[in-house]
């Protein structure tokens, strides 16, 4: 009778073979990190009007903490720009005289919201932001009767004469906090700022309320802010935009979505979720790819709320913290001061490790790139090539995705390269095996990985 042979491997030796054989089915496998360089949340300081502190106290502090930062800026209040505020129609004086004898109703309510800030009167210009707010909020028949209630005024001579004839330019001041053509942001300076690397970004020629301007001066306000911004900053200046007020009306953004790729007030996607700055949502819940929460910090928000959504933010890897100042030491609209900044900012800091801090345009493009991207790889005995393309337009989505690849547990350092770019990187290791992450750009050259 013949006996059985029973041969006993060693626990270490059998580990080893389920090491090698998982190794091998893995080495090859790419795939496009949720966020740049692994990061588990995008994190964007985005800026709203232009005030002048923005640039002077918020952006050197940024520059400190190597953060950049999205300025969505009112361009008819910067020197030097081509188009100021204005109303494009029939004379005034007409439109006036008019609503003597003619209520304001469904057809002429745009064109009277949109004139009655050029009427030259002191303080018009806050019957046009009472009317827009109402009929952003669906009471479009009291948005009637406020435009009614500040013609009425007008006409009975309850407004002072403005010292300027287009009324909006005191609105610009209101909104600036500032002295009539003192402490404003010049071109030359947001040219610089830009090279930088920080995003200037659109918000308007006047800060009007756009979901009541008819539709020429609705154009007016955001095809020529484009045009300066275009002119004097480029085309990265016009790839985001931030219409005023926070607004979501479906025919302004309909309009400004031919314009900009971006809007911070919306930008619908199967794969994003929205939540805005009044949304009382958890982001955590959201079961989308990618959840957009914006908060707004106010002069009298807690710090330590402000460091709850950081820490809300890190519980899941889909989150993009987008953050909305406004007001810096004492100048613009709800402002904070510069400690509590420098506080802020170092909290996002030590957590770099964690975070993506980048501009509104960079996280939208990459958000973009890597749902529309498909990675292809092939591997032999000496090297591993991946094809990372996506389907967008190449012209504008160029920023380069993070790829994590697998390769052989024997390469501890591993040579990429990319047309003329390469670099050689030490491999990491998690529990599918050794692997190398390393930034590449769409649509490009084949990357190719060696031992190095």
């Amino acid at each position: 009778m013949m006996k059985k042979i029973v041969v006993i491997l060693p626990l270490f030796f059998l580990a080893a073979c389920l090491v090698r054989a998982q190794s091998t089915v893995t080495t090859g496998r790419t795939e496009i990190t949720k966020w740049q360089d692994g990061k588990k949340v995008a994190l964007s300081l985005t800026y709203d009007d232009n005030t002048i502190n923005q640039f002077r106290v918020a952006l050197p502090l940024m520059n400190k903490f190597d953060f950049k930062g999205t300025f969505f800026t009112i361009t008819g209040s910067v020197p030097g720009s081509q188009y100021k505020p204005k109303f494009i129609g029939r004379p005034v004086k007409q439109i006036i005289a008019e609503t003597a004898k003619i209520p304001t109703n469904k057809s002429n309510f745009f064109e009277r919201a949109s004139a009655i800030r050029f009427t030259g009167y002191a303080d018009t210009y806050k019957y046009h932001v009472r009317a827009g707010e109402l009929f952003e909020d669906g009471h479009v028949q009291q948005a009637y009767k406020v435009i009614d209630e500040g013609y009425a005024k007008i006409r009975a001579g309850d407004f002072k004469p403005s010292s300027n004839a287009a009324e909006a330019k005191k609105e610009l001041d209101y909104v600036l906090y500032i002295k009539p053509n003192v402490d404003l942001v010049t071109w030359k300076q947001l040219e610089k700022y830009a090279k930088e690397g920080h995003e200037i970004a659109d918000h308007s020629v006047s800060h009007s309320y756009l979901c009541v301007l008819d539709s020429v001066n609705l154009e007016y306000e955001l095809a020529n802010s484009r045009e300066d911004l275009l002119n004097h900053i480029g085309p990265n200046a016009t790839f985001s935009a931030e219409c005023p007020f926070g607004i979501e009306d479906a025919r302004v953004m309909r309009f400004a979505h031919r314009l900009y790729p971006a809007l911070r007030n919306r930008m619908p996607r199967p794969y994003l979720d929205e939540l805005d700055r009044a949304s009382k949502a958890d982001p955590t819940k959201s079961d989308k790819e990618y959840v957009q929460w914006q908060r707004g910090p106010l002069t009298k928000t807690p710090m330590s709320l402000m460091k709850s959504w950081v820490d809300t933010s890190l519980k899941k890897n889909n989150i993009w913290l987008v953050l909305v100042f406004h007001g810096i030491d004492g100048i613009g609209w709800e402002p904070l001061t510069h400690q509590e900044l420098n506080e802020y900012f170092t909290y996002i800091k030590n957590r770099e490790n964690t975070i993506w801090e980048a501009t509104f345009k960079d996280v939208t493009k990459y958000m973009r790139e890597r749902v529309a991207a498909s990675v292809q790889t092939k591997k032999s005995a000496d090297k591993i090539t991946v094809d990372l393309v996506h389907t967008l337009n190449p012209a504008i989505y160029t920023l380069p995705l993070t790829l994590k690849t697998y390769v052989p547990d024997n390469w501890n350092s591993v040579k990429i390269v990319q047309g003329d770019h390469q670099k050689v990187i030490k491999a990491g290791h998690d529990a599918d095996g050794s692997f190398v992450m390393y930034r590449a750009i769409p649509n490009e050259q084949v990357i190719v990985l060696t031992k190095g």
